[in-house]
């Protein structure tokens, strides 16, 4: 990816060596993967060969998704559980529709109560609902982040908020970020989120900071949280 990222082989190279990890069962490799493939899609996301590398992600992950499955097996590991969120996470935003659909289907238990969700399994299936959902789903993500007891949850969700990618919930999101709601130090995490989402997030967080740009300095007295904010 190097190469390709300095102009000396084809990204199309990279691709290529990419489908030959669909049977890599090691964690740290599809992290990996996951983490470059994420950059594509990035630089792609202003291109028409964006949803094309949307049915590349969900042909290399599909067979290690299906392998894992959504429950965990005996004698699995931590790296399991963790291999497991990320593949179904990668799977469920780039629109895989039997990751979507058990996704909302287990969302439903969960806020129902007749099944909650295991902490590994909630960002992915979070991430996936709302990246494919709608003004209800991003006020059921609000409702859940006022409930929860725990700031662990609280920051969990605010990480993913930022997946929605209709043009006015982004501003409500983004808003949401500077409210009471949101601890001062995780507001960056929310913002962060938007700027990572999709390209009309990015826009928009741009906006954003610029719009708000006193604020957030004041806010944060040029520490490091105001120098991650730029970098996200």
């Amino acid at each position: 990816l190097s190469q390709a990222r300095a102009g000396i082989i084809s990204t199309v190279e990279v691709l290529k060596v990419m489908e030959a990890f669909v049977n890599e069962p090691n964690y740290t490799v599809w992290s990996d993967l996951s983490c470059n493939l994420g950059i594509l899609s990035t630089l792609l996301s202003h291109t028409d060969f964006y949803e094309e590398i949307q049915v590349f992600v969900k042909d290399v992950f599909s067979p290690i998704g299906e392998r894992l499955g959504w429950d965990p097996k005996p004698g699995e590991g931590h790296l399991d559980a963790l291999l497991r969120g990320l593949v179904l996470g990668k799977l469920g935003k780039a629109g895989h529709k039997a990751t979507l659909e058990e996704a909302r289907r287990r969302f439903k238990d969960h806020m129902e109560g007749k099944h909650i969700l295991s902490a590994d399994l909630r960002s992915p299936v979070y991430v996936t609902i709302l990246k494919h959902g709608d003004s209800t789903t991003l006020d059921t993500m609000l409702k859940l982040h006022k409930q929860a007891d725990m700031q662990e949850e609280k920051n969990r969700i605010e990480r993913v908020l930022g997946a929605i990618s209709q043009p006015e919930l982004i501003q409500k999101v983004l808003t949401f970020a500077l409210s009471e709601e949101v601890r001062p130090q995780d507001t960056v995490s929310v913002i962060g989120g938007v700027a990572g989402g999709s390209k009309q997030g990015r826009k928009a967080a741009w906006k954003f900071v610029r719009d708000n740009w006193e604020e957030l300095y004041n806010r944060y007295q040029g520490g490091f949280l105001i120098s991650r904010l730029i970098k996200v």
